[in-house]
């Protein structure tokens, strides 16, 4: 499985059930990695999109405690079992979690790949990634040239789990 966040520089990801930032080549870059393919999200995260809308040529599925929430063309699951009776229809590769904070920390152990747009910037904010660089079975194997967006220098990192030396 996947994941896939823009962080700034204390991994920060939203404030107040908002992206910090939008810059049009990582919202392009996320369109184009995740587009026919699972996308995993917290409940906020979805009304959080244009009227609380899924995500279009993706298969939605979100993850809340709320027995009652529905929501349009979305896959709705409870908890993490029935999360992972319904990703076992779909290719561990193909899976992207998306967000928030909270379904990130769920779920981060059982990623292998992490593609993270890190921003060298600062915001005020209210939820947070997991610190990849501070989990010693993370490590970067690729990383593009620095790009800018106005005043704003940020690049494309992709994290991998290392494999264990034994297995």
């Amino acid at each position: 499985m996947n994941l896939i966040a823009a962080v700034d520089k204390n991994w920060a990801i939203g404030c107040r059930n908002k992206l910090l930032v939008s810059i049009p080549d990582d919202m392009k870059y996320f369109r184009q990695t995740t587009t026919g393919k699972v996308v995993v999200m917290g409940r906020k995260t979805l009304e959080s999109f244009p009227n609380g809308q899924p995500l279009k040529n993706r298969v939605n599925i979100v993850l809340t405690r709320d027995k009652n929430y529905q929501a349009k063309d979305v896959v709705i699951v409870h908890d993490l079992d029935e999360l992972h009776a319904e990703l076992e229809k779909y290719e561990s590769k193909d899976i992207y979690v998306i967000g928030g904070e909270m379904i990130y920390r769920q779920l981060v152990d059982e990623c292998d790949t992490a593609h993270i747009t890190k921003i060298d910037y600062e915001y005020e904010a209210d939820a947070y990634f997991p610190n990849l660089d501070e989990m010693e079975d993370w490590e970067i194997t690729e990383d593009s040239e620095e790009q800018t967006y106005f005043d704003l220098e940020y690049v494309f990192l992709k994290y991998e789990k290392r494999r264990d030396q034994n297995g």
